[in-house]
C-alpha cells in the first residue's frame, strides 16, 4: 500500500466517523423534536375531544335527560360534529367504536375488514392511553385515544403513519445527502493534501526505479529538501555507492549458489526414488545428524501379499511388474498421506515407519488408519483386477508400536536409513500371523492401548511369537462396526475372559453365542476347537493362556 493510501486510510475513517456521528446526532435531535410535537398535538386533540364529550354528557345529566335516546343520539351527533371541526387534513380520522370493534362514530367513512375489526376489539379491551398503530381500510395509522364510559366507546384520533412521520423521513433523507456530500468533499481534500505531502517521496521512488531498470548504480537521487526526505535521498546515494563496490562479489556468490542449487536438485531427484523425501530434507538441513543413532517410539507397519509366489508363477514378468507397481503406488500414497514413510520394499512386502525421521502428532493412530485404509484399498484394487481377468491380491498387515533404534545402518560404502529392534521384529511376526488367524490386520497390545478409545478393537489371542518366551495380546481393528458386530465382539471378550480363567465350558457357550450373531466368524470357531481340546487334554497348572508359535 502506498504512503498516500495509508495517509488516506488513517485520516478518512476519523473524518467519516466524526461526520456520521454529527449527522446521526442532528437527525436524532430533529426527529425527536418533530415526533414530540406531533405526539403532543395528537394528544392535545384527544384531550380536547375528551373534554368536549364529558361536557356534552354532563349537560344531559344536569337537565335530567341522560336516559332519553333522542337526546343521547343528538349528543352523539354533537360529538361527531366537534370531532370533524378539529380535523385538519384528509389523512386524519377520529373514530369511536364499541367492544366488538364496530364503528359508532367517525369523521370520515372507512371500510374495516374482519381482521381490522378484531384488532379494534382488542384495543377496546386493553383501553390503551399511549400511542397505538391500528390498521384501517388497509392503511396503518398512528393513533391515541381514551375510553368514554357513558357511551361505552373507545374514541381515538388517528393520523396516517406515513403522514405522521413524513417530516422525520425527509430529515433522514436530507441528512443522508448532506453526509454523502461531506464525505465526498472530505475524501477529495484528503487525497489532494496527501498527494502534496508524498510528492517528494514519489520523486525518490522514481529515481530508484530507473536505477533498478537500467542496473546503473552510478545514478544518484537529487537531494531537494532539507528534511527527512532529503536525509533519505542522501542515505540512498551512500547505499548505492556501497552496492556498486559489492556488485562483483554478489554476482560471484550468486553464480556459485545457482550451481550448488542445481547439484542439490539433481541429488534430490535421484534419491527420491530410493530415500523418503523427509529424510532427504533432514539430510540437507542437518547432514551431521544423519550419522548419529537415535532411540524413539514409533509405529512399524509390515504389509505382505499372501501366496505371491503362486501368483507370480502364472503371470508374465512384465504384467507382474506392472500390477505390482500399481499396487505399491496405491499403498505408498496411503502411507505418505498418513505421515508415514516407506522404509523398504522386501520383495512384495512393504515396511513403513510412522514417527521417524520426523515425529508427528498421534503417529500411533495414523499408522492404524493407514493399515485400515490399505485393507480397504486392496479390496477396491481387487475389483479392478477381477474386471481385467487378473488374480486378486490377498494381503496381511501387522502393526506394532514401541521403542526402536533409528539411524543409518550399514557399512561406509552402503548405508540405509532404517529402524532396528524387537519392535520391528514383532511387527513382522504380527504380519505373519494374519494368515493363521485369517485377518487382514493384526496389531500389538501396545498399539491397541493407544487407539482403543478411537476405533473398535477385538482381542484375538495371547501368543508368544517365534523366538520369544513372553506372550502378548494381539488384536484386530475396524474403522467402525455395526450394532450386531459390536454385540458379538463384546460377547467374544467375555468368552476370552472365561477361556483365560480355564472355564472352557462357559467359554464354549459364549463363543457359540458369537457364532449365533456372526455365523462365519473364524476366530470364534477356532477358539471353540481349542477349548474342546483343552477339555479333553487340560493345560498344565502354570498355563496362562499363551499360545507358543513355532513358525514365523
Amino acid at each position: 500500500m502506498k504512503i498516500r493510501a495509508k495517509i488516506v486510510s488513517v485520516i478518512l475513517p476519523v473524518i467519516i466517523v466524526s461526520i456520521v456521528l454529527v449527522g446521526i446526532n442532528s437527525y436524532l435531535l430533529a426527529s425527536a423534536g418533530i415526533n414530540r410535537l406531533a405526539h403532543e398535538f395528537l394528544g392535545f386533540k384527544v384531550a380536547e375531544l375528551e373534554k368536549y364529550s364529558v361536557s356534552q354528557y354532563q349537560m344531559l345529566i344536569d337537565n335530567n335527560i341522560a336516559d332519553s335516546p333522542e337526546y343521547i343520539q343528538a349528543t352523539h351527533g354533537s360529538i361527531e360534529v366537534y370531532a370533524s371541526s378539529i380535523i385538519r387534513s384528509d389523512s386524519e380520522i377520529i373514530l369511536a367504536f364499541d367492544e366488538s370493534g364496530s364503528p359508532q362514530m367517525y369523521t370520515s367513512r372507512v371500510q374495516i375488514n374482519s381482521r381490522e375489526k378484531q384488532k379494534l376489539a382488542e384495543i377496546f379491551a386493553e383501553r390503551p392511553t399511549g400511542l397505538i398503530e391500528p390498521n384501517l381500510d388497509g392503511i396503518t395509522y398512528v393513533a391515541k385515544g381514551f375510553y368514554f364510559e357513558p357511551f361505552d366507546w373507545y374514541i381515538m384520533a388517528a393520523e396516517q403513519r406515513d403522514v405522521f412521520f413524513q417530516d422525520t423521513q425527509q430529515i433522514a433523507l436530507r441528512t443522508i445527502y448532506l453526509l454523502a456530500g461531506a464525505l465526498l468533499i472530505g475524501t477529495l481534500l484528503i487525497i489532494f493534501f496527501a498527494s502534496r505531502i508524498t510528492k517528494p517521496l514519489n520523486t525518490i521512488v522514481g529515481t530508484m526505479k530507473e536505477i533498478i531498470t537500467s542496473n546503473d548504480l552510478s545514478k544518484q537521487v537529487a537531494v531537494e529538501y532539507k528534511d527527512e526526505t532529503g536525509t533519505l535521498a542522501h542515505t540512498f546515494n551512500i547505499m548505492v555507492g556501497e552496492l556498486d563496490k559489492a556488485y562483483r562479489e554478489i554476482i560471484h556468490f550468486a553464480r556459485d549458489a545457482a550451481i550448488a542449487e542445481q547439484k542439490e536438485k539433481k541429488v534430490r531427484q535421484i534419491f527420491q526414488k530410493y530415500v523418503p523425501q523427509e529424510l532427504i530434507d533432514r539430510f540437507f538441513a542437518h547432514p551431521e545428524s544423519m550419522l548419529v543413532g537415535d532411540e524413539r517410539e514409533v509405529s512399524i507397519l509390515f504389509s505382505d501379499i499372501r501366496s505371491f509366489t503362486t501368483i507370480s508363477e502364472n503371470m508374465q514378468p512384465s504384467d507382474l511388474v506392472n500390477q505390482l507397481n500399481s499396487y505399491f503406488g496405491i499403498m505408498v500414497e496411503i502411507i505418505t498421506n498418513r505421515d508415514g514413510i516407506v522404509d523398504k520394499y522386501i520383495g512384495d512386502a512393504i515396511m513403513a515407519i510412522f514417527g521417524a525421521p520426523v515425529r508427528h502428532e498421534n503417529d500411533a493412530m495414523q499408522s492404524l488408519m493407514a493399515g485400515l485404509e490399505m485393507s480397504e484399498a486392496v479390496d477396491a484394487f481387487n475389483v479392478k483386477q477381477a474386471e481385467m481377468g487378473r488374480p486378486a491380491f490377498r494381503t496381511g498387515i501387522g502393526i506394532n508400536y514401541g521403542v526402536v533404534t533409528v539411524g543409518n545402518i550399514g557399512a561406509e560404502k552402503k548405508m540405509d536409513y532404517t529402524v532396528i529392534g524387537d519392535t520391528v521384529n514383532l511387527a513382522s511376526r504380527l504380519e505373519g500371523l494374519t494368515k493363521e488367524y485369517q485377518q487382514q490386520l493384526i496389531i500389538s497390545e501396545s498399539l491397541q492401548e493407544l487407539v482403543a478409545d478411537e476405533v473398535p478393537t477385538r482381542l484375538l489371542d495371547t501368543v508368544a511369537v517365534k523366538g520369544k518366551a513372553r506372550g502378548i495380546n494381539i488384536y484386530t481393528a475396524k474403522r467402525s462396526i455395526d450394532e450386531p458386530t459390536a454385540k458379538a465382539w463384546e460377547q467374544h471378550h467375555k468368552a476370552m475372559d472365561a477361556y483365560y480363567a480355564r472355564d472352557f465350558d462357559q467359554a464354549i457357550r459364549m463363543f457359540k453365542s458369537v457364532l449365533h450373531i456372526l455365523p462365519e466368524d473364524f476366530t470364534a470357531k477356532s477358539m471353540i476347537e481349542r477349548c474342546e481340546d483343552f477339555k479333553q487334554t487340560p493345560p498344565p497348572a502354570d498355563w496362562t493362556g499363551v499360545k507358543i508359535m513355532k513358525t514365523k
